[in-house]
């Protein structure tokens, strides 16, 4: 069970209130009954009655079976004994006198109330002792129109507790739990190692990775207030009314609409959010944000806002060469190198096993062991580039907790095995391996071959490289799976997974290729079959890769949504660097079909050697271009900022002129 962040105690006035603020008993009755509640939430004397949730349970009649969505209001059937079982809010083990606990619950946002005061943002943040840089609750807006009738539409979100949570799933540290009670989505900022996935899924922006602490933290639905029966601290803190919280599909009074969607709001059917909105005023056909993303909304024939792409930046294409440099490039060197490492042993091993000549060859020589060793060491270091994108790096041991759901944590377990192939593989051959067995017996008197002379050492090996390349293909395909997040459509696509797979096979067959060939060559054995796989690898490796580019772009190039802003982006801000990447493509294709043509056409091999690992050298170049912008270029389904909250352009100019170095702006150093 997850434990709520201890809040910040205050001192205890002299007069404490009471559950009901109707009663009027004297100061001792109200004292006995907000004992044994102080740990979870002190209640005021000042509380309003509005502050206050209903005293009686929700009668059948008054609340839905199921929400709009199929699932259960009612979660009771999701515990034994609802009734009594505490939620150890700040260490209390005390259980909450709300009537409705064991119902789900939500927020209700009456846009054409809230007048952007941001009272609800303030009361969030000091409730939860928030620094500038982070806000579990922040105030964005949209507006449109033309001078006189120009409108504006703010719009208050937090974390909305979804039906279907995609950070409880997503988070490899199963720092998420769906409880119960209230339906809340609880997350322990101690368990969270600061991978930043669930920021990654999550459509709203709820969870907020704090990069000086290194972990993520955010709304918990202030469940410490809700068990003696107030609204969170935002509701009760919201001037205009806008707000209001309870059980979910139960339309607040005084209201008529309890509607899903709003403009700027994500689809909903991502992750099915307890929130619900009413908005009656009539607004514009077309609503822009004022923040820097390049997206708007607008109105299709059924009155629903879409985005589409705007325009904000032009159509002018730079280079930006030094944007390139991220907070993600030890991922860039994470996701390059393991799918290399993945390549060098797929090649050679899986040839020998289908019988090409010269692998076998290679498979059994003395150089086996070392091409082994160096697939080994590339995905360790790959996975110490993951380990070091961590916020808390010494607690990589927790990416693991998820497995039955995480992407993430399956990706990092499947590598690890292809670690672990590897390893037991170089580990067998070390017998077989004249160089060893020679310095073992003149300098340390050991004769490996005697000792191992009763194991079956091929089959040993061949059972552990084929260990390998399934854990390794496991850890590809996950590693695929992380990306394809249906808040991030521009990663959403085909392409991220052609993407990976051309790299593992042209640049596995790169560094493979260099060791095999040598080995031949050394060998005095014939390099054509082998120059020839390696070549025919490298070249399907570029072309798996411009085909899924070249679907990503013509989808994109037709998209209206958040995917299609990240191309507008790609083909404008970097829409140079963009052209270079996609013009050493082709050329690195043009030339490798060119080169074997020569070699079919009776080229000497030897002679083709030195043009082949030219261009080889050269899609190195390619890859990592092209792997920077995959991490840069993506755009989430987010909700609107405000000029300068929540707006990266303003991030990045105050960094610029020196702004970021005030705390009180709200932009957060970059120490992660």
């Amino acid at each position: 069970m997850n434990q709520i962040t201890k809040e910040s105690k205050t001192e205890k006035s002299n007069s404490v209130g009471i559950f009901n603020p109707k009663k009027t008993a004297d100061t001792e009755l109200k004292n006995t009954e907000q004992q044994g509640r102080s740990d979870h939430w002190e209640v005021r004397t000042q509380e309003q009655s509005y502050a206050y949730l209903p005293e009686h349970a929700l009668s059948s009649d008054e609340m839905a079976i199921e929400n709009r969505y199929g699932q259960l209001i009612d979660l009771v059937e999701l515990t034994d004994e609802p009734a009594q079982r505490s939620m150890f809010i700040n260490e209390n083990p005390e259980v909450g006198s709300n009537p409705n606990r064991n119902k789900q619950h939500g927020f209700f946002f009456t846009a054409d109330n809230c007048i952007g005061c941001h009272a609800c943002e303030a009361a969030c943040s000091e409730k939860n002792d928030n620094p500038a840089h982070l806000a579990f609750r922040s105030v964005g807006y949209v507006e449109g129109g033309s001078y006189p009738d120009y409108k504006r539409m703010n719009i208050s979100m937090a974390c909305n507790h979804c039906d279907d949570p995609v950070c409880l799933k997503g988070c490899p540290t199963r720092a998420y739990t769906k409880h119960a009670e209230y339906g809340a989505v609880l997350q322990d900022p101690e368990t969270c190692f600061g991978c930043g996935y669930c920021t990654w899924v999550c459509p709203y922006n709820a969870p907020q990775l704090d990069p000086v602490k290194g972990q993520v933290s955010k709304c918990n639905m202030c469940v410490d207030r809700l068990e003696v029966g107030l609204k969170p601290a935002c509701v009760s803190a919201c001037i205009g009314n806008a707000l209001d919280f309870g059980v979910i599909e139960n339309t607040p009074e005084r209201r008529e609409q309890c509607k899903t969607n709003i403009p700027g709001f994500p689809d909903p059917e991502i992750t099915h959010p307890n929130i619900r909105f009413q908005q009656v005023k009539g607004l514009p056909n077309e609503m822009t944000r004022t923040d820097s993303m390049p997206v708007k909304y607008h109105k299709d024939k059924q009155g629903n806002y879409k985005p589409v792409v705007d325009q904000k930046a032009g159509i002018a294409k730079h280079w930006n060469f030094g944007r390139l440099n991220s907070r993600e490039n030890p991922l860039v060197l994470f996701t390059l190198f393991a799918q290399a490492a993945f390549g060098v042993f797929l090649i050679p091993f899986l040839g020998a096993m289908l019988g090409v000549t010269s692998l076998k060859t290679f498979v059994n020589s003395d150089m086996f062991l070392p091409l082994t060793v160096i697939a080994l060491l590339m995905t360790t270091f790959a996975l110490l580039m993951s380990v070091s994108h961590l916020g808390k790096p010494m607690r990589f041991y927790r990416g693991f907790n998820n497995l039955r759901y995480s992407p993430m944590a399956r990706e990092g377990f499947g590598l690890a095995m292809f670690s672990a192939g590897c390893g037991l593989t170089a580990l067998f051959s070390l017998p077989k391996n004249t160089w060893l067995t020679d310095f073992s017996q003149q300098v340390l008197g050991l004769n490996l071959v005697t000792l191992t002379q009763d194991l079956p050492l091929t089959s040993l090996i061949t059972g552990t490289g084929i260990f390998a390349l399934v854990s390794g293909a496991a850890g590809l395909f996950y590693m695929n799976k992380c990306y394809q997040i249906k808040a991030r459509p521009f990663w959403n696509h085909l392409q991220t997974a052609t993407a990976f797979i051309g790299n593992s096979l042209s640049l596995g067959a790169l560094v493979s290729g260099i060791i095999i060939i040598g080995t031949l060559i050394a060998m005095d054995i014939a390099i054509n079959e082998a120059t020839l796989i390696f070549a025919s690898v490298f070249t399907l490796g570029l072309v798996i890769e411009a085909l899924g580019l070249i679907k990503h772009n013509s989808d994109l190039n037709c998209s209206d949504n958040e995917g299609g802003a990240a191309h507008y982006i790609q083909c404008t801000t970097f829409g140079k660097t963009y052209l270079l990447r996609n013009w050493l493509l082709g050329l690195n294709i043009v030339t490798a079909f060119a080169l074997l043509g020569m070699q079919f056409s009776g080229f000497t091999n030897s002679a083709l050697l030195l043009p082949w690992l030219a261009l080889a050298l050269l899609n190195c170049f390619t890859a990592l271009i092209s792997r920077a912008l995959f991490y840069i270029l993506v755009i989430p389904t987010t909700m609107p900022g405000a000029f300068f909250w929540k707006n990266k352009s303003f991030e990045e100019h105050a960094r610029d002129i020196g702004l970021a170095d005030n705390p009180a702006t709200g932009v957060a150093p970059l120490a992660h």
